[in-house]
């Protein structure tokens, strides 16, 4: 299966996989204990240099969301609490990034938890 998404020139390419690939455990495509994709794998998957993906799940090793097994291959981490707690930081770091935007554009907290107040009550 191939990405529908092309990456954007805001971010290098490699932080925009680990953002890929925590979204994919957090909802649970890829949940604890799972065995992911090899190097070589994912970066035919994700259309990127397998250098680029590598970078990728060195990253996530580093933060331990991603555990390495020599001979095996990488497997998700089996902490849900952190998987929780990254979901978490996400949903944060989502909301900061919307709220800012929506300030940028001239509307006020309540104007904007009025919207999603809105929107809300539409779903």
């Amino acid at each position: 299966m191939r990405l529908n998404n092309p990456f954007s020139n805001e971010r290098p390419i490699y932080l925009q996989i680990v953002d890929r690939i925590k979204v994919k455990i957090i909802t649970k495509e890829y949940r604890p204990g799972d065995k992911l994709p090899s190097v070589r794998e994912m970066a035919s998957l994700m259309q990127v240099n397998p250098n680029t993906m590598q970078r990728a799940f060195s990253i996530l090793e580093s933060e331990e969301l991603v555990r390495s097994h020599r001979t095996s291959g990488r497997y998700v981490d089996l902490d849900e609490e952190k998987i929780a707690k990254l979901r978490k930081d996400l949903a944060r770091e989502q909301t900061t990034a919307f709220l800012g935007s929506m300030e940028q554009m001239g509307f006020t907290m309540d104007e904007i938890l009025e919207e999603l107040e809105k929107l809300r009550e539409e779903k």
